[in-house]
């Protein structure tokens, strides 16, 4: 059964820092570029952070510096590290992969959200 879990939400309070993990059953991460996107209450989802097969990155202007994201293959696992973490930044988390592996751009995923397969995703909220 083909499955991509989120877990590592929670609450955290301003600055403070999360790590999200992805991991995969049915599927091989290392065959997609795999994103990270959010929903915001009321808001779009959006692609916030990308990574290719050949671990070219693409991140979202508002996480640029803060955001960090990993794949480990050995774990079939991607990862979102989230540091200086801000109030805009809560939301629903999802992981999402690219519907085909060779050659998938990093914009097709995270920007135009043409998406192969969707987790569940893993609330963020960010609170003093």
């Amino acid at each position: 059964q083909l499955q991509l879990v989120e877990s590592g939400g929670g609450l955290v309070q301003p600055g403070g820092s999360l790590r999200l993990s992805c991991s995969a059953s049915g599927l091989t991460l290392d065959d997609y570029t795999v994103g990270w996107f959010r929903q915001a209450p009321g808001k779009e989802r959006e692609g916030v952070s990308c990574i290719s097969r050949i671990r070219g990155l693409y991140y979202t202007d508002t996480v640029k510096g803060r955001f960090t994201i990993s794949r480990d293959n050995a774990k079939n696992t991607v990862y979102l590290e989230i540091n200086s973490l801000k109030p805009e930044d809560t939301g629903v988390y999802y992981c999402a992969t690219s519907p085909t592996g060779t050659g998938y751009s990093l914009y097709n995923l995270c920007v135009n959200k043409i998406v192969g397969y969707w987790g569940q995703g893993t609330q963020v909220t960010v609170s003093s």
